[in-house]
């Protein structure tokens, strides 16, 4: 469980045109991120872009990860693909190149059934042999995990962990605790849609997967640890400073909105893989307004 616990953050996996990974930008944002003490990164999420790359560039990019941050902050991999038999392979790639655990979405495109996640969950997580998160990201998959398979497949080997979405109705608590009743005592409950973060935070979920932490790692680091310590005026006062990024992120989606920061910051130029266009140019110095509010 302590893999799943904290804040875990996600960066974008900048690329050129043709979907080569640049190892050498990427690795100045694992640097920033490992540097202000993220208890762990998300590698290629939906933030990083994996469904966008070919096996081969998300092994270079899983590879140029641990190089970089391996045995100083915990790499979580993002293995989801369409076929079992590719996620398989990709979880095969991360365990092989020394990642420490992995997260998985059901991926598809014809809806799948409940016993179709079963099964793929359990093949995945067999073939990598690391803890692994259940990704419940029904925005982009179209599936919902119901409490029920949530705790079927808790009980299954090195299932460790879900990422939930934020809950429509704003119950955090109530979601958490049925969460809970259906999973084995270290399961690990953590939740995306960084809106949502300090209210998850303080209604005890173990971990926030943050888009944000991407790349303003301390300023998330800083929300994080004082939702743990119980600190409500500082939790308040930081998730306000964050309020014009989740508007941005609302309104335009996350994916593009980082690679807006990321610009906006100098970290990198990338832009995201095409069909995904930039942020407006008109919407630029909204970016660099909401960066005024909380950058550190």
């Amino acid at each position: 469980m302590t893999l799943f616990t904290g804040l875990s953050a996600f960066p974008i996996t900048p690329t050129d045109a043709c979907g080569h990974v640049d190892t050498a930008a990427l690795t100045r944002l694992l640097e920033r991120t490992q540097l202000a003490g993220a208890d762990s990164i998300g590698l290629l999420g939906s933030t990083g872009g994996y469904a966008f790359l070919s096996r081969h560039e998300r092994r270079r990019a899983v590879e140029a990860a641990m190089a970089c941050v391996g045995g100083r902050t915990p790499v979580i991999v993002g293995v989801g693909a369409l076929r079992t038999d590719d996620a398989q392979a990709l979880a095969r790639d991360a365990k092989a190149a020394g990642a420490d655990g992995l997260l998985l979405a059901p991926v598809s495109y014809t809806p799948l059934l409940d016993e179709e996640v079963y099964q793929h969950f359990a093949a995945v997580a067999d073939a990598g042999d690391l803890p692994l998160c259940i990704y419940n990201n029904p925005g982009t998959t179209k599936f919902t995990f119901s409490d029920a398979l949530i705790g079927r497949l808790s009980k299954l080997a090195n299932i460790a962990a879900v990422k939930m979405p934020l809950p429509p109705d704003g119950d955090f608590k109530g979601e958490i605790a049925r969460l809970r009743t259906e999973t084995p005592p270290r399961f690990s409950i953590g939740y995306s849609g960084d809106w949502g973060a300090a209210a998850a935070l303080l209604a005890g979920c173990d971990a926030w997967y943050s888009v944000i932490a991407g790349l303003l790692p301390a300023e998330a680091l800083a929300l994080t640890r004082a939702a743990q310590a119980g600190n409500l005026s500082e939790v308040e006062r930081l998730d306000r400073a964050f309020q014009p990024l989740w508007s941005l992120f609302k309104e335009f989606g996350s994916f593009r909105v980082m690679y807006a920061i990321a610009a906006a910051l100098g970290l990198c130029r990338a832009e995201p893989p095409r069909p995904i266009l930039p942020l407006p140019s008109a919407e630029i110095s909204r970016v660099r307004s909401a960066l005024g509010h909380v950058l550190i």
